[in-house]
């Protein structure tokens, strides 16, 4: 019976000196949480790896069944904030006779799905008391393949496969390549934020972004109803549960900003009506922060992509909020933006055309550069303690 690991690499949790054990479960807690529905793993620590024994697990598939367990598993693996990637590998035990062995069996197997004409092996001794050194088994390893594998040939330049062999002081593993996962760090491992989450291709992005630092998320989503329809909050709540599938499961508070808005359209200059309205939205989240815990906002704002993103515009934004607003969008080019948000399966959910709260009363001639003791100016002619509450009792939750 052929034995299975996954080989679980980390990148930064490495980096954390002291604390890297404690970010070290966390990972591990979030691997478990996230492939809970296929086994109950068997995940151990070893010398800055994880490995994941998934021996019992395939022990008795057949090969359809093995390789859709092994793709569902490489499909949630890949989805884990932390991972910098990973690799299923044949174990053995850490003697050169016992590596040589299974090699061949290894190579066969993979040629059962592909052509492979050439290969190289590429050897670590991890254990430095092992007594061949790298370059000794890459090439007796090589040799024993050479004998038992029929048709095949070594090409050090550019082979059809690369024969990893990774010998430690528990096993030897054998596999093929790593597969890159999300990096970052795992999630829970620095803080929560409240995501601001529009129906737009941004803030999902911003959350995720955000998530994959390491920090939870939970989410405010401001409404116009009847300005903005049940669909487009429905819009919202698809991508929320397509945003969990990297970030975990979260909350989602709607508020209807609806009173807040006609009140600033009636009583401020309509050049102004925006950065208002967004300095609202800052004050209610503010609340809605304090109740779920959270550390800091987070918006999908880019510097310069709107009216409400110029840097004076930001400045008068900021001045509203109490918590550090987190904005890991205000370098990036729209192009960027939607290349992640089609990676992470968001796009085509954001461009359904719904209309948002902050297009419902768009100004013709939204002021760009605003000075704030003109919007204060403005303020004092609405009531904001009795707005605030208000558009916090018209939530529709």
């Amino acid at each position: 019976m052929d034995e299975m690991a996954v080989l679980i690499r980390y990148g930064e949790v490495a980096l954390k000196g002291g604390n890297r054990h404690h970010f070290e479960r966390i990972l591990m807690r979030r691997i478990k949480e996230k492939v809970s529905d296929l086994m109950d793993p068997d995940i151990k620590s070893k010398g800055g790896l994880l490995i994941m024994d998934i021996t019992k697990e395939i022990n008795d598939l057949n090969e359809t069944k093995k390789n859709d367990f092994l793709g569902r598993l490489r499909s949630k693996l890949l989805s884990v904030f932390g991972i910098d990637s990973i690799s299923f590998a044949l174990i053995t035990k850490p003697n050169l006779s016992y590596i040589i062995d299974a090699a061949p069996g290894f190579v066969e197997q993979l040629r059962r799905d592909r052509a492979i004409d050439t290969f190289k092996v590429e050897a670590k001794r991890s254990d430095k008391s092992f007594p061949a050194k790298s370059p000794e088994i890459a090439s007796k390893v090589g040799a024993g393949i050479l004998k038992a594998v029929k048709n095949i040939g070594v090409d050090v330049h550019n082979p059809d496969l690369i024969v990893n062999v990774n010998v430690r002081n528990e096993n030897a593993y054998i596999y093929e390549d790593r597969i890159r996962g999300q990096g970052g760090l795992p999630l829970g491992a620095c803080g929560k934020g409240l995501l601001l989450l529009s129906g737009g291709i941004d803030s999902p992005v911003a959350g995720f972004l955000m998530a994959r630092r390491g920090m939870s998320i939970s989410a405010v989503h401001f409404n116009s109803y009847p300005y903005t329809s049940k669909r487009a909050l429905d819009k919202v709540m698809r991508l929320k549960d397509q945003l969990a599938e990297y970030v975990g499961n979260f909350d989602v508070r709607t508020v209807n900003l609806l009173p807040a808005q006609m009140a600033i359209r009636s009583k401020a200059p309509e050049n102004e009506g925006t950065i208002l309205t967004r300095r609202f939205m800052i004050r209610i989240a503010n609340i809605i922060a304090e109740e779920v815990h959270a550390n800091a906002l987070i918006t999908g704002e880019s510097l310069g992509q709107v009216a409400s993103q110029t840097a004076e515009s930001l400045a008068v934004t900021d001045a509203a909020a109490n918590l550090p607003i987190l904005r890991p969008l205000i370098a990036y080019d729209k192009r960027d933006i939607i290349g992640i948000a089609k990676d992470i399966g968001c796009y085509d959910i954001s461009v359904e055309p719904f209309e948002d709260c902050c297009t419902v009363f768009l100004p013709k001639h939204p002021v760009t550069k605003p000075r704030l003791e003109n919007i204060l100016r403005s303020e004092e002619k609405l009531d904001i303690s009795g707005l605030v509450q208000e558009v916090l009792e018209a939530s529709i939750d």
